[in-house]
């Protein structure tokens, strides 16, 4: 499959993961008869990895995120090279999806114009401080390419693998959503912060340098523990 048409799929993929999960938490989640809240929102970010996976897995791997697809070149599973095509077309995903969340969220009278993006401090959804959000997002990434690495390792039963890692993000979400409203992903943090800008552009940086971070340990501790010799 060409690089081109691989790129085209995150695109489409990240497009769907930010639409999904954002959308879940702009458009639904405090409707009260949907129930949805936290809760319903990690299994939405957990649902879009899922479907996508078995949609574009065997076409691009369906990284959906830079912090993926860096740590799986820390890890020795993607080529370098290929980062930069990669990289830009789920950044462009994720803020076409921003921009459809937006289009469909202003047609709601008393929209406040908030795309669920990330921050800490005063934009932290229960106001953790920078430390604590620096924390969450490496230990969280980290821990999320542990489980890819090895959901996708030859060992590992066939099949099963878009399974282990949509619950693993619904995961993720449940335990760090109340911190930073949970990144683990540059490309869905940075669709929402262009959009709104304000705070949430001035924190961006950290929803990709930790990240960024988290996956590479992820992807290098997997290897140290658990490759074959």
């Amino acid at each position: 499959m060409s690089l081109t048409k691989r790129s085209l799929a995150e695109l489409i993929g990240t497009f769907w993961l930010v639409l999904g999960g954002c959308g879940s938490a702009v458009l639904a989640a405090g409707i009260p008869d949907l129930g949805l809240g936290y809760l319903g929102v990690s299994f939405a970010f957990g649902l879009t990895v899922v479907t996508m996976a078995y949609a574009i897995g065997h076409i691009s791997g369906c990284h959906l995120n830079p912090a993926v697809s860096i740590g799986l070149v820390a890890g020795g599973r993607f080529k370098a090279s290929e980062l930069p095509h990669y990289i830009i077309a789920q950044v462009l995903g994720a803020i076409l999806a921003a921009v459809v969340i937006k289009m469909i969220a202003s047609g709601a009278e008393g929209y406040a114009g908030g795309l669920a993006s990330n921050g800490f401090g005063e934009h932290s959804p229960h106001h953790y401080n920078m430390m604590a959000a620096l924390v969450t997002e490496i230990v969280m990434t980290a821990m999320f390419l542990f489980v890819i690495m090895g959901a996708t390792d030859k060992r590992a039963p066939a099949g099963l693998a878009p399974i282990a890692i949509g619950f693993m993000l619904t995961l993720i979400h449940m335990i760090s959503i109340p911190v930073t409203n949970t990144s683990v992903n540059p490309a869905r943090s940075t669709g929402p912060a262009l959009l709104e800008g304000g705070i949430a552009l001035d924190q961006l940086w950290l929803f990709w340098i930790a990240p960024i971070i988290g996956g590479a340990i992820g992807a290098v501790v997997y290897n140290l523990v658990c490759k074959e010799d």
